[in-house]
């Protein structure tokens, strides 16, 4: 239990850090778009407390909920577009490691192309072992996780860790959506968090 609670205060804190100051103060978030400024749309969630639901759409745009994959541990990474170059070398990434997992890991590439675009890319670049998922419907996971970027419709770069009991026990906001995302300390933080399931 000390264990897992030395883990969440870590996680915790690494999460702060990777936010802009004016997240912390509760203000819109900022982060760098490249040399500018974007400001996203909500607040992320809290750490430690249950996951927000929320629905978006597979290749057929058949509604995908977080509730499809209660029991699960859920790995969320968020990406801006998959015809960018990081967004797809972040997207491949999480493709190849997902087989490290047991079936109980759940990896989730979520963004706002749509369908046609991801199905598209999916093809092309081999990704079939994760799930790739469109908010370009209803825009609510980018609501509802705080990454809508204001302007633009994207989503900012983000990973989320959600255990099987539906709690938020990672997260990781990119301060630079061109940059890539700590993809260490999310897989070692997901089997950390796989293990104490």
């Amino acid at each position: 239990m000390q264990k897992y609670i030395s883990f969440l205060a870590a996680s915790c804190f690494c999460s702060l850090m990777l936010l802009s100051p004016n997240a912390i103060a509760n203000e819109k978030t900022q982060v760098l778009m490249g040399e500018k400024t974007v400001t996203l749309e909500g607040q992320l969630p809290k750490l430690t407390q249950m996951a927000p639901g929320f629905k978006v759409v597979d290749e057929h745009f058949t509604p995908v909920t977080l509730s499809d994959f209660k029991g699960k541990t859920v790995l969320i990474s968020s990406v801006p577009s998959l015809d960018t170059g990081v967004c797809a070398l972040q997207t491949k990434r999480f493709n190849s490691e997902v087989s490290h997992f047991s079936d109980d890991v759940i990896m989730l590439t979520i963004s706002a192309d749509l369908p046609f675009a991801q199905k598209r890319f999916c093809k092309v670049e081999n990704v079939d072992k994760i799930k790739v998922l469109s908010d370009s419907v209803w825009r609510d996971f980018g609501e509802k996780y705080g990454l809508l970027i204001q302007d633009y419709g994207l989503l900012a770069r983000a990973i989320f860790i959600i255990d099987a009991e539906g709690k938020l026990q990672y997260q990781e906001l990119v301060p630079n959506i061109t940059e890539h995302p700590n993809y260490d300390a999310a897989l070692a933080a997901l089997k950390t968090i796989q293990a104490l399931q």
